[in-house]
This record gives structure tokens, sequence and C-alpha cells, in this order.
């Protein structure tokens, strides 16, 4: 291959398109997973609201050490 041939691969651009035998894809709205999503994330909120005053106390104890 010579130095002519290399520069002109290079710098040509794509003029024909890929052609593929599957369909197009339109997106959508997937219910099923945001429901799932949207499960987990409240399940996580029940279990983690209780530790909330827990974790302020903590917090609280730390910052009041730091300062002595």
């Amino acid at each position: 291959m010579s130095e002519d041939e290399s520069e002109t691969s290079e710098d040509s651009a794509v003029v024909e398109a890929l052609r593929t035998v599957t369909p197009g894809y339109s997106s959508h709205r997937d219910v099923e997973m945001d429901v799932i999503g949207w499960s987990v994330f409240l399940g996580l909120v029940v279990l983690l609201v209780p530790f909330l005053p827990l974790l302020i106390v903590v917090w609280l104890i730390s910052k009041a050490l730091e300062k002595i």
C-alpha cells in the first residue's frame, strides 16, 4: 500500500449508510422496571428512616468531639 492510498482512506468520509436486517427501534417507557425501581427505593426509605435519629445523634456527637 502506498502513502497516497493510506492518506485517502483515512480522510474519506463514510458515504454509505449501514444496512441492517433488524427493524428500527423507537424508545418507549418500561413501566415494569419503573415499578421495581420505585419499590426498591420506597423499601429502602422505610428501612432507613427509623435509623435517621440515630445517625443525627452520632453526627452531633462527632461534631462535639471535634471541637474539644
